[in-house]
């Protein structure tokens, strides 16, 4: 596919998705949802771990709602049916893990877009806004799924009714994301920590996102059934081999992703 609303770079086993529609706050819209679908699918494969960004100011303002005729005219089941989901399965399927890099604003769609990743970093410059019910809407592009989970029904149902900013700080003190940075030191936090998974146990991170996702549909007597099949799996790659290795030899291990 020929991007022309991101860009996909892959380098040193990091692929990075940037968001790159900056004179619209890197809005979404269907040519750039099918593009973040392909290329997050291409950074599992390409790559052991994929970075998603924004140029310019924000990270995304959510739905480009000049995006077609009218948005009067447009279809949200089937936009959600069948753009939006195929975008987040990508995301939450990859087989690598995902950070998104917040760079500034996310809201709407474009927050829960981040939120679907398994690492979150945000600028402290940032801010989370599920700005759905100022349009007569609900949060949609996985919100409802992901918001109670990660900070309790209570922050969801109120950041869902009041559609108010959600500070950097505030969602990291609220569980929402990984970590809120300093700005000055914001890229190179990220890009550190992207640069740590990309030279990791790249299976036991899948086994890990497997686990703990799937942990939300499982009594405890299945999760630990999973879990002892995952290790089991885990138990049988070369970079656990060579982790217990470099660990009776007081080193560093050299983990090679399989």
């Amino acid at each position: 596919m020929e991007y022309q609303t991101i860009t996909y770079a892959v380098a040193d086993d990091i692929a990075t998705i940037t968001l790159n529609r900056a004179e619209k706050m890197n809005a979404l819209t269907t040519q750039m949802r099918a593009e973040i679908t392909h290329a997050a699918t291409q950074g599992g494969k390409e790559a052991r771990v994929v970075v998603i960004t924004g140029a310019g100011k924000a990270f995304c303002s959510g739905q480009d709602l000049g995006d077609g005729p009218s948005a009067a005219s447009l279809d949200l089941e089937r936009t959600l049916r069948d753009e939006y989901a195929p975008m987040l399965r990508a995301i939450v399927n990859c087989p690598v893990p995902t950070i998104a890099a917040v760079n500034g604003p996310a809201a709407g769609a474009g927050a829960n877009l981040a939120l679907a990743c398994d690492v979150v970093f945000a600028a402290e410059n940032a801010y989370f806004m599920q700005a759905f019910t100022r349009i007569g809407l609900i949060p949609d592009a996985g919100g409802t799924y992901v918001l109670p989970r990660s900070m309790g029904t209570a922050k969801a149902m109120g950041a869902a009714l009041f559609a108010d900013k959600i500070s950097a700080r505030q969602a990291d003190d609220w569980g929402m994301i990984w970590a809120a940075v300093p700005d000055a030191d914001f890229d190179t936090r990220w890009k550190q920590s992207a640069a740590q998974l990309a030279k990791g146990p790249t299976a036991a991170y899948a086994a890990a996102k497997q686990a703990i996702r799937g942990s939300w549909d499982n009594p405890f007597e299945d999760q630990l059934t999973q879990e002892a099949e995952l290790q089991g799996h885990c138990g049988n790659t070369r970079d656990f081999k060579e982790g217990v290795l470099a660990f009776v030899e007081k080193r560093k291990p050299t983990f090679e992703g399989r």
